[in-house]
């Protein structure tokens, strides 16, 4: 959009973009672009033209209490962010914090009832935050569920799943419903079962199954309502496979299959509606490769791979349209503190400033200001970690 305001003695124009910033100044039009991606200031005079370029950085933000991965973090409707659970240097653990970007500081909130990794966590539309499963330990998965409210800084219990699981996904439907897909209920047994959460009544029903078990796999809620799954493990392959839920129904449909298979990859809605699938694992090896989702058509595509094969990574889509995605585990088991962008309208990856942490297993959180806070996650070392940083 471009918003242009004429004052008595000069111009002067505001226009958004993401590919490029330029200011121009002469004697009576000045033009300000703004841009995450790069911001270039070009001076002209009668006797020179200079050119600074400011790329976008990452920078070290106040650490959390506890050094943790393979936790969660929900921005709540007030703007902090909850952090919930994870793996640290003792075991799984019930602790959860705050992160006030106002401060740059993390305070210590109420624990919740139950030690849990591998859980899920969403952001309900009344406010509270909804956790479900995990495992408290090796052996010991969960079908618990908690409420955290934000009011008051507590958790209490809510209904529990009709089925303990943990590697599963959550979304949330247009209905307000929380559909849980597949997960594991033990080491080996991998679940094509699916259920919803009603948060009026705290219950759980069970709804149609998917076609495949999977877990680590993705799922993300379409601008027509449909959900889409992508991907996964069955405790035996690596899946290429998709489906489409449908909350009228409570069915699930094949859809078109991706070019290859994955566990461990992000899936992340473009502007334009389509799903970008990055990464993952195939069991032989770490993919470099992206595709693109059409809900029109039902057709995946190939797009730029990445520069680096990553997994256990993250993804977050910008507010100017880009996909930022974030560390994860290489070939030969090296753990990157690397960052790409994603330009939907090129299909071209391009790096961006490195991480000050290498970290596999972090979160990572797009802001109501537009930066990114990523927390936590294992470096390269086998250290758990506490720090967090904004992009």
């Amino acid at each position: 959009s471009t918003i242009t305001s004429t004052p008595t003695s000069s111009t002067s124009m505001l226009s958004n973009s993401i590919s490029s910033s330029t200011t121009t100044t002469s004697s009576s039009t000045s033009a300000l672009s703004n841009s995450i991606s790069s911001i270039t200031f070009t001076t002209i005079s009668s006797s020179a033209t200079t050119t600074t370029t400011v790329i976008p950085k990452w920078t070290i933000t106040g650490s959390m209490n506890v050094a943790r991965r393979t936790h969660t973090a929900s921005i709540l409707v007030n703007g902090l962010v909850l952090v919930t659970g994870g793996h640290s240097s003792g075991g799984n653990v019930s602790n959860t914090e705050l992160y006030n970007l106002s401060s740059s500081t993390w305070a210590i909130t109420g624990n919740m009832n139950v030690v849990r990794q591998r859980h899920t966590a969403s952001t309900l539309a009344n406010g509270l935050v909804l956790v479900t499963g995990g495992s408290s330990s090796l052996l010991n998965i969960l079908n618990s569920a908690e409420l955290y409210n934000p009011s008051t800084g507590t958790w209490t219990n809510t209904g529990s799943m009709n089925v303990a699981r943990r590697t599963h996904t959550a979304s949330i439907l247009e209905n307000g419903l929380v559909l849980v897909t597949g997960g594991s209920s033990t080491l080996i047994n991998v679940l094509n079962s699916a259920e919803l959460y009603n948060p009026l009544t705290g219950n759980w029903t069970n709804t149609g199954s998917m076609n495949n078990g999977r877990s680590y796999h993705t799922t993300v809620t379409l601008a027509n309502g449909l959900v889409l799954v992508a991907g996964g493990f069955t405790g035996a392959s690596y899946l290429n496979s998709t489906e489409l839920y449908n909350p009228t129904l409570g069915t699930w449909t094949n859809t078109g299959s991706m070019n290859n298979g994955r566990s461990f990859h992000t899936a992340s809605i473009l502007a334009n509606g389509l799903v970008l699938v990055a990464g993952g694992f195939t069991g032989a090896s770490y993919l470099n490769s992206t595709e693109l989702y059409n809900p029109m058509t039902g057709i995946w595509t190939n797009t730029g791979s990445m520069n680096i094969a990553r997994y256990d990574h993250t993804a977050v889509t910008l507010a100017n349209g880009l996909v930022l995605v974030i560390g994860g585990q290489t070939t030969g088991s090296v753990v990157l503190n690397s960052a790409e962008l994603y330009n939907p309208s090129t299909g071209i990856w391009t790096t961006t400033t490195n991480m000050s942490i290498a970290r596999e297993y972090p979160t990572a959180s797009t802001l109501p200001n537009g930066k990114v806070l990523v927390t936590g996650g294992e470096s390269s070392d086998g250290v758990y970690l506490n720090s967090a940083e904004l992009y």
